[in-house]
């Protein structure tokens, strides 16, 4: 009777003392051999949450490139904007205008060009957006020459989703042979001697624009598409946060209760004990 008593007073510790730990950890769930089937949910759960925040990081540096992107086709716009404007005044102009007024022009289309063609070697962590997967610095040189590779840069924002995230020079500048630094350099050299060749410049800046207003279209759709999987992926994560807790985490007020009755029982057992296994042989012989 005193073993079997002794033994029932020692489960009864052990699971008190299983809720007091429950309590002070905040989790059902603190090792294997509590929950199995458990463990194992909780085991998957995580693996899922860090491959979603994996894509959710994927989809911020996405984002980063295309932003970039997104700005520099916005001022490469306004700049063309402003060489339309020039080439339009030189048209105004014309062979009678003055010697003067047209280098004023040209020289400021020389600027644009210069500019154009730091837009175009636009970085994103020290790499050009327009370069392709090249390792080099810049995308075009000082002379407008392409330097970048036909390399792509993916980025996996779900597991069947991968997206480009830089944006093809080609696309947006021209090709090789024909892009708009070539186009502005021949503007700045018809405004200095043939005016009469404004009016074919005057159509390659209006197709140059068209390039450029196409490939701000392509970067926002992308943009929004990495931003919409984002979303998911941290409301998938939200999701699997909830779950986890249902099998990990204690319900608190739940577990005080269960603690406060698990106390008053051992108590009650201690008192009991006492009381049945008491009397002993010695007693008798007095």
């Amino acid at each position: 009777m005193a073993s079997n008593t002794l033994a029932n007073l020692q489960i009864n510790l052990s699971r008190n003392q299983q809720l007091q730990e429950q309590l002070s950890s905040g989790k059902l769930i603190t090792k294997a051999s509590d929950s199995p089937g458990g463990a194992v949910i909780a085991m998957q759960h995580r693996a899922d949450m860090a491959t979603l925040d994996q894509y959710s990081r994927n989809a911020d540096d996405g984002m980063g490139w295309l932003n970039m992107a997104d700005t520099a086709l916005n001022s490469a716009s306004t700049q063309l904007n402003r060489a339309r404007e020039l080439v339009l005044s030189g048209l105004s102009s014309g062979s009678a205008g003055s010697t003067e007024a047209r280098e004023a022009i040209a020289l400021e289309v020389d600027n644009l060009r210069e500019s154009m063609i730091n837009l175009s070697n636009t970085t994103y962590l020290d790499r050009p957006i327009f370069g392709g997967s090249t390792p080099g610095a810049v995308a075009y040189d000082k002379n407008g020459v392409y330097q970048g590779d036909d390399g792509k840069i993916n980025r996996s924002i779900s597991g069947n989703a991968t997206v480009r995230v830089d944006t093809s020079a080609e696309s947006v500048f021209g090709p090789e042979t024909g892009n708009v630094f070539s186009l502005l350099g021949q503007i700045a050299t018809d405004l200095r001697t043939n005016p009469a060749g404004l009016q074919a410049d005057l159509a390659g800046v209006d197709t140059a624009q068209k390039r450029v207003q196409a490939g701000l279209s392509g970067v926002g759709s992308r943009y929004n598409q990495v931003s919409e999987m984002q979303q998911t992926a941290q409301n998938r994560v939200l999701d699997l946060r909830a779950q986890l807790s249902d099998v990990e985490d204690i319900d608190l007020p739940k577990t005080i209760t269960e603690l406060a009755l698990q106390q008053t029982a051992y108590q009650a057992a201690l008192a009991a004990t006492a009381k049945v296994i008491q009397p002993s042989l010695v007693d008798f012989l007095r």
